[in-house]
């Protein structure tokens, strides 16, 4: 009966962990979260917010956990040049990333697409029309739901891509947002929020 018992307590505890939202962004700083490269990772009234550096280059800002199956939610303003993205099951070193992208871009650029870094390039891109779910200097809202080979984005309450791929499914990884070389970008986060599956 005591053996009973504590295997109960043991699956109840598992099942709170999953299931449970948690937030990824405190609202004050970057506890929890590592940065890669020379860009600009800070927080600004309650907002996470990357900016171009003076160098120019591709910039990283990643959990320090790994997450596989997952949803996530969080809401991204693009200011200037918006062209950033989160990565999901994915691994940095130094500014090279080896992971999945979902497009955070401006309009036309495919936003809500995945692409594969230093790998086999875009895997998919939303239909044409889907592009007018992103409003370009406002709040949009971006859910990421990944599940085995199984990857879905939404933007502002579209759906933009559903796709399966064996190697996405046999990934492992942390999620990281970028932000994209070419200098003039500017894009603030906030309400980062995920949920084991």
């Amino acid at each position: 009966m005591r053996l009973f018992y504590l295997i109960l307590v043991n699956l109840v505890t598992v099942n709170s962990v999953f299931g449970q939202e948690i937030s990824l962004f405190n609202g004050s700083d970057l506890e929890g979260w590592i940065i890669h490269g020379t860009e600009k990772w800070y927080v600004e009234e309650g907002n996470l917010i990357c900016e171009s550096g003076p160098d120019k280059k591709y910039g990283y800002l990643s959990t320090k956990e790994y997450y596989k199956d997952f949803e996530l939610k969080l809401d991204f303003k693009q200011e200037a040049n918006g062209n950033s993205g989160v990565f999901i099951r994915s691994t940095v070193e130094g500014t090279i990333v080896s992971g999945w992208q979902i497009e955070v871009a401006p309009p036309g650029n495919d936003s809500g697409g995945i692409y594969e870094s230093y790998g086999r390039g875009w895997l998919i891109k939303p239909d044409k029309e889907k592009d007018k779910a992103l409003k370009m200097g406002e709040w949009n809202s971006m859910r990421i739901r990944v599940k085995g080979e199984q990857v879905i984005s939404w933007i502002n309450g579209i759906e933009m891509v559903n796709f399966k791929d064996e190697k996405i499914g046999k990934g492992e990884g942390k999620i990281a947002l970028q932000i994209h070389d070419g200098g003039g970008i500017k894009v603030k986060w906030k309400n980062i929020f995920l949920t084991k599956i």
